[in-house]
């Protein structure tokens, strides 16, 4: 075993000690059951944890991550994460969280070959072709990176509003919200750029379902 490793192992035991200490009863509350009322959709980023990020406890957000935080109707492992968080967790706001600087944005931006990650890199680039002429109306090669970020975020939150079962859910209540957040790695704060959404109302007519 690789020292680095046995570090995380050791980090878990102080990590344990620490918050015996400060709450004696938390594992015993832990283990009785997870009520989170957030979902959080991330980019897989290692400096974009959910909950250190938004100084929340274990078992106050339902979390999903993958590369630049995309919402991609046929992935049915972001689609089972949604339908169990809605459906029986219940969330009330759902969370499309995104990072200025991300690598799969900058990567699809750009016309390199990577391989694999191409297939996942263009749903990326859809956002891109939709975008165009607003992104390529910005020279500074950071500041179109930036805007590409926020765009990303804004079409997920739309693709998410665009799922039969989301919908059928706010058939029934107002929730679940979704937000469209951004997060900055130079100053660790987070920025809500203004997409909320609970209802169908805004969706182009052949993306809203009847209801039931």
């Amino acid at each position: 075993m690789s020292e680095k490793i046995q570090d995380l192992l050791n980090g878990n035991a102080q990590w344990v000690n620490n918050t015996l200490k400060h709450t004696p009863d938390f594992f015993d509350n832990l283990a009785a059951g997870q009520t989170p009322k957030f979902l959080w959709i991330g980019c897989s980023d290692s400096r974009v944890p959910a909950t250190e990020i938004t100084n929340a406890l274990p078992g106050s957000i339902f979390v999903q991550r993958n590369i630049a935080n995309m919402v991609v109707h046929t992935d049915s492992n972001l689609l089972s994460v949604v339908n169990y968080a809605v459906k029986v967790l219940k969330v009330k706001h759902i969370i499309v969280c995104g990072h200025y600087g991300c690598g799969g944005v900058q990567a699809a931006m750009s016309n390199n070959n990577y391989g694999f990650l191409d297939n996942w890199l263009m749903h990326i680039k859809d956002v891109y072709r939709l975008h165009q002429d607003e992104l390529d109306a910005i020279e500074n090669e950071e500041k179109r990176l930036d805007k590409y970020v926020e765009l990303n975020i804004k079409e997920q939150v739309s693709n998410l509003a665009k799922v039969s079962f989301i919908q059928e859910e706010w058939d029934n209540g107002e929730f679940p919200h979704i937000h469209g957040w951004v997060y900055s790695l130079k100053d660790g704060l987070l920025k809500d750029l203004g997409v909320s959404k609970n209802s169908n109302e805004d969706l182009e007519e052949v993306y809203q379902y009847n209801k039931k």
